[in-house]
């Protein structure tokens, strides 16, 4: 029989897997076969992302993950590949259900707030109302005040406002806490019967775009959601013509996020033709209006 690890070097052994799989735990871990919930160093402080069973006895075992990531992963100290136990299977199915429920509250509570500042918010008409409009060179659009911010209504497929972006005079952005952002988007314009869907990243670049040639343009808030946010847009309009107006990124990021999500609705993109610009610093010196669209 193998030997048993003492609870330091079992200890040790799962931070280390945890560690590998980007989950840095400070505690000490709980040996008692029950799913755990704890804090991951480096996320936002009170939240516990992190879940986790270790049994302590024959056969000692582990499993956990990383629930902002989705990343999990298995330790047996046996080096078998030994199946999860049904008690183990049970916990964590429970656990994932849990985390659901609570996902979806905060996504409510969210959007609930999302709604009521956004009812409170004053609307805007010139550009001269903000300094980050000035800066960009751009009109509200659906724009608001809240304060000191800028305020841009984020909806999901069911066009129910569910987050807010709050953009501050220096260009700062931050969103609702608890809020949803995947595949939630702002929009820009009108959509008719003869004009394709622009989807650009950023607020300003939408804008602009918008500006510039009339059309129909989505705002998916950052390269991530790009795909997710065409993939909404294929689904509500099936028969239109979309284009991603991605960034040119220094770093192919943003080029790539608009390619990737042209391919999965059969759209075009465009990129600027200068490395690290986007579409609001061409059209602001004077670039393109968009001949190929």
């Amino acid at each position: 029989m193998l030997e048993l690890l003492n609870p330091y070097e079992l200890d040790c052994a799962v931070k280390a897997a945890m560690a590998d799989a980007g989950m840095i735990i400070s505690r000490p871990l709980n040996m008692n076969g029950m799913l755990q919930r704890e804090h991951i160093e480096g996320h936002k402080s009170g939240s516990k992302n992190a879940a986790y069973i270790v049994h302590a006895e024959q056969p000692q075992n582990a499993w956990f993950m990383d629930y902002k990531t989705g990343i999990s992963g298995k330790l047996n100290m046996s080096g078998k590949r030994e199946p999860m136990t049904k008690a183990m299977r049970l916990q964590i199915k429970d656990e994932r259900e849990r985390r659901k429920i609570e996902q979806q509250e905060r996504y409510s509570a969210a959007a609930d707030k999302a709604q009521y500042i956004e009812s409170k918010a004053i609307p805007i008409i010139e550009q001269s109302e903000h300094p980050y409009l000035i800066n960009k060179k751009i009109q509200p659009h659906t724009a608001r005040l809240y304060g000191d911010a800028l305020v841009i209504p984020i909806y999901d497929e069911n066009k129910q406002i569910v987050n807010l972006q709050f953009i501050a005079g220096d260009g700062t952005k931050r969103f609702l806490s608890g809020g949803r952002k995947k595949a939630c988007f702002s929009v820009i314009g009108k959509l008719n019967a003869d004009s394709p869907i622009l989807i650009a990243e950023g607020y300003s670049t939408g804008a602009s775009i918008h500006e510039s040639t009339g059309f129909f343009t989505v705002v998916a808030l950052d390269c991530g959601n790009l795909k997710p946010v065409a993939l909404v847009m294929r689904k509500l309009h099936p028969n239109k013509e979309i284009v991603l107006m991605g960034d040119n990124d220094i770093s192919g990021v943003g080029q790539k996020a608009a390619r990737s999500a042209a391919l999965a609705v059969g759209g075009k993109y465009l990129i600027p033709p200068t490395a690290g610009l986007d579409w609001n610093d061409v059209i602001v010196a004077g670039g393109s209006h968009y001949e190929a669209l």
